[in-house]
């Protein structure tokens, strides 16, 4: 358009200039500005749209999804923050605005606001649930500490370590104020869970709430909770709270007292160990006197003269009991000769050889005992067995007799 002898622009490219003025002056690149939030609009897209204002004057400002994503709290209207970012100009509606880059609350009250939100948060999604908080081990072997290097706090702990129960102590240092400390104490707890320790400590000493807004990023509460091992918190001062005291499966009030909170005192512990030895040694000398009270007895029953009076007791119950013993096999077998006897008795009266012995014969034929003349006929051969042996003869006559009419006349047999 330069070309143009009467230099006229177009809409577009008069914006188009204008806002290659704004994004490449320095002081506009990076500016931070103080302000209300309204006219709040969260797109579905993920955008949000909203104006920065004071008393007297107000900005339009834009901050798209992936800074939106990283933002710790939740941007509702009439709050107060500062934002950072650069100017820019929307060319299509010719509005300049503020490009955001990333937002923060506005003083003490906004900070807690933001940490109530957060906090809500965490609650709903269960991250302090008492359930789900893990034991810490009664005596740890490996300690782990995420906290700076430089710090009072790791040397607070080393020396009540120490002087409670000394164990080994594996410190991941790390950042605990300051842009990137949130981050850095989720990788210091991450790389403590790959050493095997048994307990984690996470803390700092005390300041103010900017000093400790590291320890109430949920970068922070998500690594905490995310821990295979132990976690105990141990921020500030013991009024101080933050959203990794409500996440840990611990809270100390102060480092040093984390230290006392994780190790027995080696000096209570001997002073147990003793009390309970002295205990085990009265049971044992209690039980001994006992067994030999009881051993004295046993061996005062054992007198030469009472035992040998005792075998003579029970020789005579012996043969007391051989007695009856005897008593009771003979009149069993008597019983059972008289219930034999009988049983023979009727046998006998039964006994068909007895029958023969009184001159009684069987008449047989063909193995078949003959009852009645009309078994046989003439000519058949009869099988007649006696009480010594059989007789063989021929069927010449068969006579039949009414034995009933022949004890009519006077005939008996």
């Amino acid at each position: 358009m330069s070309e143009n002898p009467i230099g006229v622009y177009s809409v577009s490219m008069l914006n188009d200039t204008i806002r290659s003025l704004l994004i490449n002056d320095p002081k506009l690149r990076e500016v931070w500005v103080r302000g209300e939030i309204s006219n709040l609009k969260k797109h579905s897209s993920g955008h949000y749209y909203f104006t920065l204002r004071d008393k007297e004057s107000q900005i339009r400002c834009v901050s798209f999804r992936q800074i939106n994503r990283n933002l710790k709290f939740e941007l509702i209207e009439s709050m107060s923050v500062i934002v950072y970012g650069s100017v820019d100009v929307y060319t299509i509606r010719g509005e300049y605005q503020l490009k955001v880059l990333d937002i923060r609350p506005d003083g003490i009250g906004e900070m807690f606001k933001a940490f109530e939100q957060l906090k809500q948060k965490l609650k709903e999604e269960g991250f302090f649930e008492q359930d789900r908080k893990r034991p810490i081990p009664k005596f740890p072997t490996k300690i782990g500490v995420s906290t700076s290097a430089t710090g009072a706090v790791i040397h607070d702990i080393i020396n009540v370590l120490n002087r409670r129960y000394p164990v080994q102590v594996l410190l991941a240092p790390c950042l605990v104020q300051g842009d990137g400390a949130a981050q850095s104490i989720a990788d210091s707890i991450q790389l403590l869970n790959k050493a095997e320790v048994d307990v984690i400590i996470v803390g700092r000493g005390g300041g103010s709430l900017e000093d400790l807004w590291a320890f109430n990023e949920e970068v922070v509460a998500r690594a905490i909770f995310n821990s295979k091992v132990p976690v105990v918190s141990a921020v500030g001062h013991e009024t101080d709270y933050t959203i990794a005291d409500f996440t840990a499966d611990l809270r100390a009030p102060t480092p040093s007292a984390a230290a006392e909170l994780i190790v027995p005192d080696k000096f209570e512990l001997k002073r147990l160990l003793d009390s309970m030895i002295r205990r085990i040694e009265y049971a044992l000398n209690h039980k001994i006197m006992a067994l030999s009270a009881k051993l004295d007895k046993a061996r005062d029953s054992l007198d030469l003269r009472k035992l040998l009076e005792m075998v003579d007791q029970h020789h005579q119950r012996v043969d007391e009991l051989i007695t009856f013993m005897e008593k009771d096999v003979k009149y069993e077998l008597n019983s059972r000769k008289m219930v034999f006897q009988g049983i023979v008795g009727r046998m006998n009266a039964v006994n068909p050889l007895n029958t023969l012995e009184r001159g009684y014969c069987i008449a047989l034929s063909n193995n078949k005992v003959i009852k009645s003349i009309n078994d046989v006929k003439t000519g058949y051969k009869l099988n007649l067995r006696v009480t010594d042996g059989n007789i063989m003869c021929d069927v010449i006559k068969k006579i039949s007799i009414d034995y009933n009419k022949e004890e009519e006349n006077g005939c008996k047999f």
